[in-house]
């Protein structure tokens, strides 16, 4: 998902709508067979705290809007600042034949000075919550630091709607292949096939008011980086990083989700997205103000979000003293923080009513791992 203070939250729908159906999810079923303690000791693997195919990836903080980093393709290599975004599954930078303004302003991969490059030239249009991109296939050997995925098909864009102005290049996605463009393969999938690391995770530490310090790990995890133990929570379908949630809570009250309800875990958005109608209740309850947004955002992902134009001021003065909205997960409560701008948005009923997006500003706060072997996602206070 690809929405940088509005959700960087990016999706592949290929000309098609995703209508979100409410369905059982894993940890109901087995809850209801009382197999969800056996089912969560079995599948506790330990997570390599040491291991030499563990790869720590540094992302830029830009002004707590989104974390990029920066990638090669080609040979010889051509470097972009991309996003590393867990909402979509595709990577895409723009082409030489882009010329629209977006393309512009963004450094451009150049296919004809590199000796690697293949040009399968499927086209391809992939649908952001905050833009477009239109384009062709190509293949080509992608470098993230010191990982280097082979043959590696990604996007050239040849025309953009939406990323005017936005600090990076491109995307990276880091979801499931089931919603890559075209069924192209997307890079963890090609770097896991190709050996590069043993455990098949990926793990974010985002840092707070500070352009460094920001990293991603592929292969491993890094204990420095978060406190306590990691809780597991099973994915609610192969596709997306989506989890259950039980209820969302204020000073001892549910405030939305009182019957459970999804949310995608997206490092490619800014804020913490859902329907304008349960947003507005939260909002009133910070007594929030609505003024015009200043702030252009970006979306990158699955599920699609209306642009906003105002954001909703809570008075600095208070704060400190407001009580946190809370995020009740597999039993477990995740305060989020409260700040002057509020970190909570509407403008996703047109796909799903109480659908939620827990983008970085929910992150920032904690330490999130990605564990494709198990289908799962493990949280931790970050340090």
């Amino acid at each position: 998902f690809l929405i940088v203070s509005s959700p960087l939250f990016l999706v592949v729908i290929l000309g098609e709508s995703l209508p979100l159906r409410k369905m059982k999810t894993l940890r109901e079923t087995l809850r209801e067979k009382t197999l969800l303690n056996n089912f969560l000791e079995e599948h506790a693997y330990r997570l390599s705290n040491s291991d030499s195919k563990t790869a720590t990836h540094p992302l830029r903080n830009y002004l707590d809007n989104c974390y990029m980093g920066n990638i090669t393709i080609g040979t010889p290599p051509q470097e972009f600042r991309v996003i590393f975004d867990a909402g979509s599954a595709d990577l895409w930078v723009p082409s030489i034949s882009c010329v629209n303004e977006a393309c512009r302003t963004h450094i451009s991969f150049n296919y004809q000075n590199s000796s690697t490059f293949e040009k399968p030239g499927q086209p391809i249009t992939v649908y952001y919550g905050s833009g477009i991109i239109q384009g062709f296939l190509g293949s080509d050997t992608v470098r993230i630091g010191n990982l280097g995925s082979l043959k590696q098909s990604f996007g050239l864009s040849e025309v953009e709607y939406g990323f005017d102005g936005a600090p990076f290049d491109g995307v990276l996605g880091l979801a499931f292949p089931s919603i890559s463009s075209k069924g192209a393969i997307p890079v963890f999938d090609n770097l896991w096939s190709q050996g590069a690391f043993s455990e098949p995770v990926f793990a974010f530490y985002l840092s707070k008011s500070k352009p460094e310090g920001s990293v991603v790990m592929f292969g491993g995890v890094d204990r420095r980086f978060y406190k306590g133990e990691l809780n597991w929570v099973p994915v609610s379908q192969p596709r997306h990083w989506l989890i259950s949630m039980n209820h969302i809570s204020m000073n001892g009250s549910i405030v939305a989700c009182s019957h459970g309800c999804q949310a995608f875990v997206d490092t490619g958005t800014s804020l913490i997205y859902s329907s304008t109608d349960l947003v507005t209740n939260i909002n009133k309850l910070l007594n929030a103000r609505l003024e015009d947004s200043e702030v252009k955002g970006h979306a990158t992902g699955s599920l699609p979000v209306s642009p906003h134009n105002k954001d909703s001021l809570v008075s600095c003065d208070a704060v400190k003293t407001l009580p946190p909205v809370i995020f009740n997960i597999s039993g477990i409560d995740y305060p989020a923080q409260n700040f002057c701008l509020s970190i909570f948005h509407g403008g996703t009923e047109t796909s799903s009513p109480e659908t939620w997006i827990l983008g970085d500003v929910f992150l920032r706060q904690y330490f999130s791992v990605f564990d494709r072997r198990n289908d799962r996602i493990g949280l931790a206070p970050a340090v």
